[in-house]
């Protein structure tokens, strides 16, 4: 609100301009955040997980060819912008709360920043608790800032009854009309009060929807909406205090404890688009678009939930970044939305295919509703579009680079996966080739990682030639990581026996699991084939990537791919092996 009249393209708080971008408020609301959001775009669960990349998962098997890499491509891009989100988002919030305290006095503007910093800092280290821990203590608070936000509202709406007219969406219409251009740019600011609904949307796997629906509806909506018209009533009696209407709709008594309040929510609110980048993390390390990273469980019950260390402090130094260098919100609100909206289109299109293939709507339905929200989204884009040199560039820069290493990550293992598939030997002729006697066989079992069920591991096919034995079970162990969230218990596991002790084992997760060798073991026990963990091998290959300019990627990407294989996380550490069980081999591979 303060933006609209006191931001980079102010318009003048007479009455009917309130009453317009009011209108415009109203109606972004229900448009955007309700009927999108709330009705549409929650439908589109992947088993209970949301964001763009389950929306892409559940995309991808209902498209084929060039339809189907179009779609990733865009799911990656508005997955790689979210993280661009996700360093704003907790800058711009807290940022905006401690500046409440220049109300009072312009002594404390000093320590504005200073302050931010320090919350902020505390908000990233707290993270590793889980949203399940932090959402016991937060949740009451939250209760408690919702209801304040209402009855501020209430208060100011009773001091101007008349601003309760800007529902009718006339007002959006004479504004535009009465401001044309200068309207026009508004909605980039309008826009910042519906830019939590991709958040919402990609945390709906901590939470649930029903639990999303249900705060939105009986409380969230409510007390945003009173408290706009509430600021809106301000602005009409009083126009000067447009440079803090919020603030100014408490009675001076109150601010201190309101400024505390706004803050300790705006942590909240932070913490969930931080929770959001956490999911979407996890899922792009699960279906293979980044390298693997540790992933801490917050929770015994929720699987949703988690924490990954290296993203937190990531994010940490980005955000402190951030309100170092623009050092007020207003700043930071230039930059803010250009990203949100290339993503929020990117996943009105993805769910359109959603409708039309999964749900099976007739073309007129989901082009229609497609049509509508693309215009309501374009609109946006293109009042976002000119903030980009006011600093509305870092979020797509941060987009384009994580968009370029989870392209280069997936591309590169597309290739690597080629070259090892190219040199290596069908499994099934490899046991075929083993005789009773020959080679000598070892007492005890070795369980063999492979990428590709079906091939023979270089591990396997190393540890032969220069040690010249095998163990007296083998076993071939693929894991493969579905399309969806979970995989069923029954669906878990496929056992083949090869013969000769030679045993093809496939393993499913969803992307929202982590896969864990104990459990395959436990698994594989039931199934009648006994494994002592402590009597049990298992070999590793640890490629060495060459760069070269055969046909693939481009010579730095191939480096760069080496060096992000470098720096992944230990397959024993991700996949749970014991240590001290674990022989790795090398094997050089030309990229």
């Amino acid at each position: 609100m303060r933006e609209c009249f006191s931001g980079a393209h102010p318009v003048a708080p007479t009455q009917a301009n309130v009453l317009g971008i009011l209108s415009l408020i109203f109606w972004v609301l229900v448009v955007v955040v309700t009927v999108k959001y709330q009705v549409y775009v929650l439908r589109a669960d992947n088993r209970g997980e949301g964001g763009i990349l389950a929306l892409m998962a559940l995309v991808r098997p209902a498209v084929r060819g060039w339809s189907q890499r179009s779609l990733v491509t865009l799911g990656l891009f508005g997955a790689a912008l979210l993280y661009g989100d996700g360093i704003i988002t907790p800058a711009i919030s807290v940022l905006s709360a401690v500046e409440g305290l220049e109300v009072t006095t312009a002594v404390l503007h000093p320590y504005v920043v200073p302050i931010t910093i320090a919350i902020l800092v505390v908000l990233f280290f707290f993270q590793s608790r889980g949203s399940g821990g932090i959402g016991k203590v937060f949740g009451p608070v939250m209760v408690l800032w919702f209801i304040t936000l209402a009855v501020l509202g209430i208060q100011g709406i009773l001091r101007e009854p008349a601003v309760l007219s800007a529902v009718n969406p006339l007002h959006a219409v004479r504004f535009f009309a009465a401001n044309r251009g200068h309207g026009f740019l508004i909605l980039g600011t309008v826009f910042l009060v519906a830019t939590g609904g991709e958040a919402l949307y990609a945390d709906m796997g901590h939470f649930g929807h029903s639990p999303i629906r249900l705060g939105w509806y009986s409380l969230v909506a409510p007390a945003l909406v009173l408290n706009y018209f509430g600021q809106g009533a301000l602005l009409i009696g009083s126009p000067e205090a447009a440079k803090h209407p919020f603030y100014l709709l408490a009675p001076s008594w109150a601010l201190y404890p309101l400024v505390g309040l706004s803050t300790v929510a705006t942590v909240i609110a932070s913490q969930a688009i931080i929770s959001g980048a956490f999911s979407l993390t996890r899922q792009a390390v699960q279906l293979g678009y980044l390298p693997r990273v540790t992933i801490v469980h917050t929770s015994w019950t929720e699987i949703g939930q988690i924490y990954i260390p290296s993203v937190n402090w990531l994010l940490m130094l980005a955000t402190i970044g951030l309100v170092l260098s623009f050092r007020s919100s207003s700043n930071l609100a230039a930059a803010y939305g250009v990203a949100v909206t290339t993503t929020m289109m990117i996943t009105t299109l993805l769910a359109c295919v959603v409708a039309r293939r999964l749900w099976k709507w007739p073309l007129w339905a989901a082009a229609g509703l497609t049509a509508v929200f693309l215009c309501v989204d374009l609109s946006f884009f293109g009042a976002n579009m000119v903030k980009v040199h006011q600093g509305g560039w870092f979020p797509l820069a941060v987009g384009a680079l994580v968009y370029l290493l989870m392209s280069t990550w997936k591309d590169g293992r597309d290739i690597l996966a080629r070259r090892l598939e190219a040199d290596s030997l069908p499994f099934a002729q490899f046991v075929a080739t083993i005789q009773p006697d020959a080679p000598p066989r070892v007492p005890r079992a070795a369980i063999f990682m492979s990428r590709y069920a079906g091939a023979t591991p270089p591990a396997l096919l190393h540890n032969l030639k220069h040690n010249m034995v095998l163990h007296q079970q083998v076993v071939l162990l693929t894991v493969v990581t579905e399309e969806l969230p979970q995989v069923p218990p029954e669906e878990r596991l496929e056992l083949q026996d090869l013969g000769k002790g030679f045993y093809q084992v496939s393993v499913h997760f969803g992307f929202m699991e982590s896969p864990g060798v104990p459990e395959v073991l436990d698994i594989l026990r039931a199934r009648g084939l006994e494994l002592d963990p402590m009597r049990t091998s298992f070999f590793l290959g640890r490629e060495t990537l060459i760069p070269s300019r055969r046909p693939g990627m481009a010579i730095w990407r191939e480096k760069l791919f080496a060096a992000m294989s470098r720096n992944a996380l230990r397959p024993t550490d991700f996949f749970h092996i014991p240590a001290n069980r674990v022989v790795e081999v090398g094997v050089q591979v030309e990229l």
